[in-house]
């Protein structure tokens, strides 16, 4: 018997997975349109050396909404948006090793640390080469001294800003594939592995944990959708503090174009000390407390609105 004020888990088997799907598209593409101007300031926080450009999260704000406008917070969107396919790998991936592990083990938290690892496996997979593209997009602007690729100088008529932005992102395209091959979008893979896949493997039974101890301190009236939205953030914090120099690495292992990820955290320790590690930190903190929050009461919501009909009933909110 399910313990009183105990968060009810949507497994896999209860869904209507045409729902699922179709609200799902409309989820994530809300999601990453909201908080893709805080990834970008992480990543030029991450690139720059040392403060040469930005002091800090709020002040990068700033000047590049000064310096850029609010298209420069939106560099690269575009080729971002196709992340929607490893969006729905991801879900997909995570649902269904959840239930392949529950054949086998009980328990929530290894079943979330489990089906975490793998989603972000496969996710990382497709998601890569479009983060590399759109990472150099990004440092475009007032960060265009720190990366090695520019697109080509184009006249900035109102009646090309189409054409410009997918011209960017071609001549980039092309730039990284004459100088590296295939594997230029794959640069950074490993270091993206070790990074996300820890961090999707904590996040899950942080997200849990949380939400469970939240829902046996709260009053019995307290929606439980309050309580995940809340957890959510907590879960993301505590999981991007313990990756956090991973991703700093990642970012200029994939930027920079360096090959090696013990190298490039053996040089960044010997050019800026310790501390180097937490850069981007709190512009990371701060962009994965609205995802986290976003996500949650998105992904719940979803999970709730594509219940298969006949269980609706049974479930207490």
């Amino acid at each position: 018997m399910q313990q009183k004020g105990a968060i009810q888990i949507i497994e896999w088997e209860d869904l209507d997975k045409r729902k699922f799907y179709s609200l799902g598209v409309f989820m994530t593409l809300t999601t990453r349109a909201t908080v893709y101007p805080a990834s970008l300031i992480r990543t030029r926080l991450q690139v720059q050396k040392g403060k040469t450009l930005y002091s800090g999260t709020f002040d990068a704000f700033c000047k590049i909404l000064r310096a850029e406008g609010v298209r420069g917070l939106y560099r690269g969107f575009m080729v971002n948006t196709f992340t929607l396919i490893s969006g729905q790998a991801y879900i997909t991936t995570y649902e269904l090793v959840r239930k392949y592990v529950s054949q086998y083990s009980p328990s929530n938290t290894v079943k979330s640390v489990v089906a975490g690892g793998a989603a972000s496996l496969v996710a990382q997979t497709i998601t890569v080469p479009i983060d590399v593209v759109s990472q150099h997009l990004m440092m475009q602007g007032q960060g265009e001294h720190l990366t090695r690729f520019k697109p080509k100088p184009k006249m900035m008529l109102a009646t090309t800003k189409r054409r410009l932005t997918f011209g960017q992102t071609r001549d980039i395209t092309v730039q990284i594939f004459a100088a590296d091959g295939f594997k230029g979008f794959y640069r950074g893979y490993v270091a993206s592995l070790l990074t996300y896949i820890p961090n999707s493997a904590l996040w899950w039974p942080f997200y849990h944990f949380y939400a469970e101890q939240l829902s046996f301190l709260a009053p019995s009236e307290c929606p439980h959708l309050i309580l995940q939205a809340v957890a959510g953030p907590m879960a993301a914090a505590t999981a991007s503090t313990i990756t956090n120099p991973m991703d700093v690495v990642r970012a200029r292992v994939q930027v920079e174009g360096r090959s090696s990820v013990i190298e490039t955290f053996k040089q960044l320790l010997a050019e800026e000390g310790v501390w180097v590690m937490t850069k981007g930190l709190s512009a990371r903190i701060i962009s994965s407390t609205p995802t986290s929050v976003l996500i949650v009461v998105g992904y719940e919501t979803l999970k709730r609105l594509s219940l298969r009909a006949e269980l609706v009933e049974t479930r207490h909110w």
